[in-house]
């Protein structure tokens, strides 16, 4: 490697730090509109009240799930914890080892609104044994969902569609594999 190289290298380190300091605060934002959302649906909807959006189609109620979607795995709290930081060491892998650059850029953005959706839902299961729930899709009458659940859903949707259909060469995905080679394209030496 060149000296020139070297120091171009050098200085793009702190850069790339900083984008992806900017880029972990953005989740901040994203876990306090949840948190806040969930704060105002207990205060709205106790008791029991509805709030009716669209007749027939969509309304806010508040209720309280000790499991996982649809109702499945009931008070499986520890379980849910362990999946959780689970998922979010694997997010992070990701997210260190995904190349810089304008191509991964919606993976990246992906991977930031899981982890937004994953830390909301897990601060309600630390610090209440259960998660707040209050949108609901009366119309196919849809299990009650959140905030979080949206990013989570949304973001995995996206991250299928990108998968099938903008990372579709089998380099897209070198970088999980920890060949530092194959991840800069220096296949070669």
């Amino acid at each position: 490697m060149r000296l020139d190289q070297h120091d171009n290298k050098a200085a793009a380190q702190p850069d790339q730090k900083k984008k992806r300091l900017f880029m972990c605060l953005l989740i901040v934002p994203l876990v306090l509109f949840d948190q806040l959302t969930k704060v105002w649906a207990v205060q709205a909807l106790e008791g029991g009240k509805r709030i009716v959006l669209l007749p027939g189609i969509l309304e806010l109620t508040y209720v309280q799930n000790c499991g996982a979607a649809f109702g499945i795995l009931q008070n499986a709290r520890i379980f849910f914890l362990l999946i959780t930081v689970a998922a979010l060491a694997v997010i992070g892998y990701c997210l260190v080892r995904i190349p810089d650059g304008k191509k991964y850029r919606p993976m990246r953005l992906c991977l930031y609104l899981i982890a937004a959706g994953a830390v909301g839902n897990l601060i309600d299961r630390l610090f209440l044994s259960y998660v707040r729930d209050f949108i609901y899709f009366s119309l196919i009458d849809f299990p009650v969902f959140n905030v979080a659940d949206i990013f989570i859903t949304c973001a995995t949707f996206v991250l299928l569609l990108l998968s099938l259909f903008y990372y579709r060469e089998e380099e897209d995905f070198t970088f999980l594999t920890g060949d530092k080679k194959k991840d800069r394209g220096d296949l070669h030496g």
